[in-house]
C-alpha cells in the first residue's frame, strides 16, 4: 500500500515502512516484524508457490538481502492476526524471471501462514502476499536463526500447465514419470522425454460429470498398455479410459453419490484385473469391481461401513507379509465420533476382510486424512505414521510393526514425531535422500528425515505438498507443487527404480511386494496406486541404496502368488521386471501340464490338466508376451470369443505353479 501506516501499527511500535504493489518496486525489508494494511496491488505473484492455485487480484511485495547465512522464518501466524487468512510466495531470480523458494498457505494457526527455510548471504529473496483468500490488513515477522544443516534440498523450475496438478505417473507407457493436471473438459500432460525435459500435450475429453476435486488415481484398468485416471470428485466418481495409443480418453461416470475423498486402483478381488476403490466422506465406502473387459459393477460396503463416513485416507498395503494385499483407512470427523477411528482391514485370502484395528492399537480418536506407510526401520515389514490432521483427539502416532502384523506398538515417544508441530492432510513415505531409509513428508512444507533408528528430524524445504515422482530420471524424487517442479538436487548415493509389469497380475503390478537386497540389508516397497490424500505418485518403486555399488539380488512377490528374482542387476538406473519372464522362484509345470483344445479354437477354449482350476487366476498373452486380458477360471472353459485370430499364450497360477500353453485363435 502506499497510504500511510494506521496510528493503530504505529502505536504497536511497528515500523513505519510500506509494502509496494509490484515486483519492480518492492520494497527492501530486514528481521522485523511489519504491517501490511491491505492487499490491493495490480501485479498478482507469480508463479504460485504456495497451495491451492490461481484466484488472486491483489498483491504486496516486499525484498529481502541477507549479510549472513541464516534459516529465515516468514510468518503472519502472530496473536494480533487471530482469524485473519494469508498467503505469501518466496522468490528467488528478477522480476519477470522469478522461481518458487518457498511460500506457504494455512500451515500456521487457524488459517494463517508460516515458513522456515535456508537463505544465503548476498542473495535477494523476494517476499509477495496476496488476496486468494483475503485482501484484509495483517502484521508478518521476518525471524533470522542459525542455517539448517541440510539433507536434502530442490530447486524449484517453473512449467506450463493448466487445471489441477495431481499427478506425477507415466501415462504413456514409456515407464517415465509425467507430470498430469486435470480439468473436467482436460487432461494436460507434461510428458518426460527419454533424452531430458518436458514435452506438453492438452488432450480434450468430453465433459467429466465429476472433477478430481479430491483426489486422484492412476492404472491401466482394461490392460492396453496405456494407463486410465479415476477422478474422486465432490458428487460422484469419474473414470477416463485411455484410448488404443494413449492420445485420447473415453469419459464414464457412475450415477451414484460419492462424496469421494481418497481413491485407489487396487486387485481388490485378485482376478488381475484392476478394480476402483473410493472412500466415502458421508456414507459406507464405494468401490468398482472390474469385470475383465474394463467395465466396472459398483458395490458400496464391507470395506469399511461406517454408517455417517469420515473415510479420507485409504491405502492398500500388506502390512501381514502373506503376499495379499490389505486397507488403512485413516479418518477423521471430530474427536468423539465414531466416524474419526481408523480401521485396518485384514485380507483373509478368500476375499473377505476383517477389521483388525482395535485388536492393533488403531481404534482410537486421533484424527488423520493420511498415513505413511513403509519399513521405516528395514526389519522387513510395514510400519506406519498416522498423520494428525488436528490434536484435538491427539498427535502424530508411530507405531512399529511387530512380528509380520501380529502386533504393533505405539513408538511416538522419542521419535521426534511427540514434538512435531506441524498439522497436515497429507503423509506420505519416500526416501529422499536415497539413504536407504523412508523419510516421511508431512506438514509445515516440511520433510522429517529417517535417522535409521525410528527416530526423525525435520528438514524444511519449502514446498507444499504435490505430486511426487522422478521427473527427470537421476534416480532422486522430485515434488510437483502448483506450476513449479522442485528437482532433486540430489548427492553421492546410489539408487535403484523398479518398474514392475504383470501378466497373470493386473499391468502395472499394482498390490505387488518389490525387495532389494544389497549390504544394506533387505527394503521392501508395495507398489500402490493412491497414497498420501489427494495426489497420485509414481507407480515406480524407487528405491536409495546409500553407499552400497552392488544390489545382490531384487525379488518381486506378484499378486499372482508368482515369485520373479533378478539376480545381480545394474544399479543407479530403472530394472523393469516383466512377470513371468525371469526367475519365478516357483515350479514351472511340463509343457504337457496344461491341455488346450480345440485348437484352433473359435469362441471356447476347453482346459484340462488333471484337477480342478477353478479359482485360478489366469492370463491371455500375445506372441510378443502383451498380456491381452485378464481373469479367473470359474470352470474348465475359457471365452476367448474377444480375441483376434493370431497366436496366444494362456499362462494359469496353480498353487504355487505356473501352467502355460499356446493355442490358435481362429
Amino acid at each position: 500500500m502506499r497510504t500511510p501506516l494506521t496510528l493503530l501499527a504505529i502505536g504497536l511500535g511497528l515500523p513505519a515502512v510500506l509494502a509496494q504493489d509490484q515486483c519492480t518496486t518492492a520494497l527492501p525489508i530486514t528481521a522485523g516484524t511489519y504491517t501490511v494494511t491491505g492487499i490491493d496491488g495490480p501485479e498478482i505473484p507469480s508463479p504460485i508457490c504456495a497451495m491451492n492455485g490461481i484466484g488472486a487480484s491483489g498483491g504486496e511485495w516486499y525484498t529481502y538481502t541477507p549479510t549472513a547465512d541464516h534459516a529465515l522464518t516468514v510468518t503472519t501466524d502472530l496473536p494480533q492476526n487471530a482469524g485473519g487468512d494469508t498467503r505469501f510466495h518466496v522468490y528467488t531470480g528478477t522480476c519477470g524471471a522469478l522461481t518458487c523458494k518457498d511460500g506457504d498457505d494455512d500451515s500456521g494457526a487457524g488459517l494463517l501462514s508460516t515458513a522456515t527455510f535456508n537463505v544465503t548471504a548476498g542473495v535477494t529473496y523476494t517476499i509477495a502476499f496476496d488476496d486468494r483468500w483475503s485482501a484484509a490488513g495483517f502484521d508478518f515477522r521476518l525471524i533470522e536463526q542459525e542455517p539448517i544443516v541440510v539433507r536434502v534440498s530442490f530447486t524449484g523450475h517453473p512449467f506450463a500447465t493448466d487445471g489441477w496438478v495431481l499427478g506425477a505417473v507415466d501415462l504413456n507407457g514409456d515407464h517415465l514419470d509425467d507430470i498430469v493436471a486435470i480439468d473436467q473438459t482436460l487432461i494436460d500432460v507434461n510428458y518426460q522425454q527419454p533424452g531430458g525435459g518436458l514435452a506438453r500435450t492438452s488432450i480434450t475429453t468430453t465433459p467429466a460429470d465429476f472433477v478430481a476435486s479430491w483426489s486422484l488415481a492412476v492404472g491401466d484398468l482394461d490392460g492396453n498398455g496405456y494407463n486410465d485416471l479415476l477422478y474422486g470428485g465432490g458428487g460422484g466418481v469419474t473414470f477416463m479410459y485411455a484410448n488404443a495409443d494413449g492420445t485420447a480418453y473415453t469419459e464414464v461416470s457412475g450415477p451414484e453419490y460419492v462424496f469421494s475423498q481418497r481413491s485407489n486402483m487396487v486387485d481388490i478381488n485378485n482376478d488381475g484385473n484392476l478394480d476402483g476403490f473410493v472412500c466415502h466422506d458421508v456414507q459406507p465406502n464405494v468401490y468398482y469391481l472390474n469385470n475383465g473387459d474394463g467395465t466396472l459393477t459398483f458395490h458400496q460396503g464391507g470395506l469399511g461401513d461406517t454408517p455417517d463416513g469420515g473415510n479420507y485416507g485409504s491405502i492398500w498395503i500388506d502390512y501381514d507379509n502373506d503376499h495379499d494385499i490389505d486397507l488403512f483407512i485413516a479418518k477423521c470427523r471430530g474427536a468423539g465420533s465414531p466416524a474419526s477411528i481408523d480401521q485396518l482391514h485384514r485380507n483373509n485370502g478368500d476375499g473377505t476382510f476383517t477389521d483388525v484395528a482395535p485388536d492393533l492399537g488403531f481404534a482410537d480418536q486421533q484424527q488423520s486424512w493420511s498415513a505413511a506407510w513403509g519399513d521405516f526401520d528395514n526389519d522387513g515389514d510395514m510400519d506406519v505414521l498416522v498423520g494428525a490432521s488436528s490434536f484435538t483427539g491427539g498427535g502424530h502416532k508411530l507405531m512399529r510393526n511387530d512380528d509380520n502384523g501380529a502386533a504393533f506398538t505405539n513408538v511416538t515417544p522419542g521419535s521426534g514425531w511427540d514434538v512435531f508441530q506441524g498439522q497436515d492432510i497429507e503423509h506420505v513415505a519416500y526416501d529422499f535422500d536415497n539413504d536407504g531409509y523412508l523419510d516421511v513428508f508431512a506438514g509445515d512444507n516440511t520433510i522429517m528425515m529417517n535417522n535409521h533408528d525410528l527416530t526423525f528430524s525435520p528438514e524444511p524445504i519449502g514446498i507444499y505438498h504435490g505430486p511426487i515422482g522422478d521427473l527427470n530420471n537421476d534416480g532422486f524424487l522430485d515434488i510437483v507443487s502448483g506450476e513449479t517442479l522442485h528437482l532433486n538436487d540430489g548427492n553421492a548415493n546410489h539408487h535403484l527404480t523398479v518398474v514392475t509389469v504383470g501378466t497373470v497380475s493386473n499391468p502395472n503390478g499394482i498390490g505387488a511386494r518389490v525387495e532389494v537386497t544389497s549390504a544394506l540389508g533387505t527394503q521392501i516397497r508395495d507398489v500402490r496406486s493412491g497414497d498420501g490424500f489427494r495426489y497420485m505418485n509414481s507407480l515406480n518403486t524407487h528405491f536409495g541404496l546409500g553407499a552400497d555399488t552392488e544390489v545382490d539380488h531384487v525379488t518381486v512377490h506378484w499378486p499372482s502368488g508368482l515369485v520373479s528374482t533378478v539376480e545381480h542387476p545394474a544399479i543407479d538406473g530403472t530394472l523393469v521386471i516383466i512377470e513371468g519372464e525371469t526367475s519365478t522362484g516357483l515350479a514351472v509345470a511340463d509343457a504337457n501340464a496344461l491341455g488346450l483344445f480345440p485348437v484352433p479354437a473359435d469362441d471356447q477354449l476347453n482346459i484340462r490338466a488333471g484337477h480342478d482350476l477353478s479359482n485360478s487366476p489366469a492370463a491371455v498373452l500375445d506372441i510378443a508376451g502383451k498380456r491381452v486380458f485378464s481373469t479367473t477360471l470359474r470352470n474348465d472353459r475359457l471365452d476367448v470369443s474377444r480375441l483376434a485370430p493370431g497366436m496366444y499364450v494362456l499362462q494359469v497360477a496353480d498353487h504355487g505353479t505356473l501352467l502355460q500353453a499356446r493355442f490358435t485363435k481362429r
